[in-house]
């Protein structure tokens, strides 16, 4: 009994939330880097954030930088709530960025402006996993943004080609 109790434990403890390293950010979204990362000026701090879930083309691929205009459109100069889980490459905070309740990433997604990171790659519940999913299915069926090309190259596929 005492084997079985440590072995749930264990495995509940693999997939609880790490919301003890999470972090909350409010502030001002006052740049835009690419289509899928954005500055948010939280007091006189800025912080570089990448969306999580997402991927979007490399500025000087093609659709980089429509993909970076319609984020813009729907964050720049806007207050911003960011829930932040992971710090990533260069001290780059991945997070799910929400403006007016609306999630950007998912936004994105929607618009034909991004790719859905692989399940696994970063940590999601199982609705917004599947939001993504269905956003990204209808802006394919739909033939939107970046799906309106034929065989669009995701960016890390995009960046293999360019080594």
């Amino acid at each position: 009994m005492g084997a079985m109790r440590s072995l749930f434990l264990s495995l509940a403890l693999l997939v609880a939330p790490v919301s003890s390293q999470a972090e909350t950010l409010v502030g001002l979204v006052v740049a835009i880097n690419d289509g899928d990362t954005l500055v948010l000026q939280v007091d006189r701090q800025r912080h570089t954030l990448r969306l999580s879930g997402i991927d979007a083309p490399e500025r000087v691929q093609s659709f980089g930088s429509r993909s970076m205009a319609n984020l813009g459109q729907w964050v720049f100069q806007k207050q911003a709530t960011a829930e932040c889980a992971t710090r990533g490459g260069e001290g780059i905070s991945r997070c799910k960025v929400l403006v007016a309740g609306m999630d950007v990433g998912l936004r994105q997604l929607a618009d034909g402006m991004a790719w859905r990171l692989q399940p696994g790659d970063e940590a999601e519940t199982p609705e917004v996993g599947l939001a993504y999913q269905q956003a990204e299915m209808m802006a394919k069926l739909r033939r939107l943004g970046l799906w309106s090309e034929t065989n669009p190259t995701p960016p890390w596929d995009w960046k293999k080609l360019r080594r």
